[in-house]
């Protein structure tokens, strides 16, 4: 269930970013703005194009702990934010478009501690519309050596916060957080990603929540690889995508295997959606996909109308799925609730159920995997007679959404410092969600 960039592929793209970037005024051309003039200590405040003509130059002119304010506009720039605690908003989301013009890399990157992104929309990047990333060093410039590093969990970004923002029609991830800790992805829209919508990726001990999205229209709506610890999947919308979300573990990023999510309380539906790019090896009618994934809890989600499988457990290469719970998840409209397809070199094991209703399994051994104990290894099933994928469509041209909500409040107000463990909610209080959830800022 991959399209991934190779790390490698990602690092030069990062340095292709920052050097376009550096300049001020976005275009690489070497020419700052002549409206922004960095000082020494920066401003707390920098509008957008009032005190600056360009984002990158607002940036370059802003203190650390202060704001960039866009007003309403299109803005052919690729943003590099490299000031600890910058917070990066639109006056409008939906009229405050940051565009790559199907030509540029990244929208919007986040490469210090406590950058938020928010109230805007980032259109038509080839890698991503928003990205954070800790792989850095102390002065803001991506090591050539990446993610080679002997002690990698020292290096991560920390604190970060992506909300209401809308990112469509990019190449490969909409909104994406890499190789950070103490996050949170809140009240977004991802459509047209040809690897995912919004994408969690190579972090321990991550404390991220992803609550309040709207992920459709993608290769796959939500995904995970190799994060894992403290991670809170709740209050999402994942439907109308090829594959809703996944959970996976990948040796292609540090931190093998993942393992420790929670996911409560989502509507994963209807994960039958040609209106999108096709899916790298063909997913199609998913629901859940955990490849891989170990000791996750998926409960009282709404999973539905998944033409494949409601929720489809298999192996991430020598990886085996393990000890992955399945409780108090309404299934409906699934061709198969629950599935195991993992391989003879790497069988789950442990994965349990309980009180799914009248859950079909495949194979029939799943339906005696009683919490805690679960099942013993599983291998060797296979899927037949799965329906064919549609052709996927361009990611450029992919349907837009409508108009999503902005941001309440003042935002002239600069924010404080976020937290340093974001909010969440209380999982043990959270309902299987109704089928409407989020469904008003769907575009299907």
């Amino acid at each position: 269930m991959r399209n991934r960039l190779r790390p490698a592929g990602l690092l030069v793209l990062l340095l292709l970013v920052t050097a376009c970037s550096s300049d001020g005024d976005g275009d690489g051309d070497g020419g700052g703005s002549p409206d922004a003039t960095p000082t020494d200590g920066g401003a707390e405040l920098v509008r957008v194009p009032a005190d600056a003509a360009t984002i990158a130059a607002a940036v370059d002119a802003v203190a650390p702990g202060g704001m960039v304010l866009i007003d309403a506009g299109t803005y052919p720039e690729a943003v590099v934010v490299d000031k600890t605690d910058v917070t990066i908003r639109g006056a409008d989301r939906n009229a405050v478009v940051v565009d790559g013009e199907g030509e540029r890399s990244i929208g919007i990157l986040g490469i210090a501690d406590g950058v938020r992104v928010q109230n805007l929309t980032t259109t038509r990047y080839t890698l991503a519309g928003v990205l954070i990333s800790g792989v850095h060093d102390a002065s803001g410039t991506v090591p050539g050596d990446g993610y080679s590093s002997a002690a990698p969990e020292e290096e991560l970004l920390q604190r970060y916060e992506v909300r209401n923002v809308t990112s469509t029609n990019n190449g490969l991830y909409g909104i994406y957080a890499f190789h950070s800790q103490h996050g949170a992805i809140i009240d977004s829209y991802a459509s047209g990603g040809a690897d995912s919508g919004l994408y969690l990726g190579q972090c321990v001990d991550c404390d991220a929540v992803v609550t309040g999205n709207v992920a459709e229209r993608n290769a796959v709506g939500f995904e995970n690889a190799n994060a894992s610890g403290g991670v809170l999947i709740t209050g999402n919308r994942f439907a109308g995508n090829r594959v809703g979300m996944t959970l996976t573990s990948d040796y292609q990023e540090a931190f093998v295997p993942q393992q420790g999510n929670v996911v409560v309380g989502n509507v994963i539906s209807d994960n039958t959606q040609a209106d999108s790019p096709a899916h790298a090896e063909g997913g199609f009618g998913v629901g859940i996909g955990i490849s891989g994934g170990q000791q996750n809890v998926v409960e009282r989600n709404l999973i539905g109308g998944n033409t494949t499988a409601g929720a489809l457990i298999g192996s991430a290469e020598d990886v085996p799925s393990l000890g992955n719970r399945f409780v108090s998840n309404l299934f409906s409209r699934n061709r198969v609730d629950i599935a195991d397809v993992s391989t003879e070199r790497a069988p789950s094991n442990g994965t349990c159920l309980e009180d799914n209703g009248f859950a079909s399994v495949l194979p029939d051994v799943l339906g005696t995997a009683i919490c805690p104990a679960g099942t013993a290894d599983i291998s060797g099933v296979t899927l037949t007679d799965v329906p064919a994928a549609p052709p996927g469509v361009p990611f450029l041209d992919v349907t837009p959404p409508g108009p999503q909500p902005g941001l309440d409040g003042d935002l002239t107000v600069v924010p404080e410092p976020l937290p340093d463990t974001p909010e969440r909610p209380d999982a043990a209080a959270i309902a299987v969600p109704d089928p409407a959830l989020l469904a008003d800022r769907s575009a299907l």
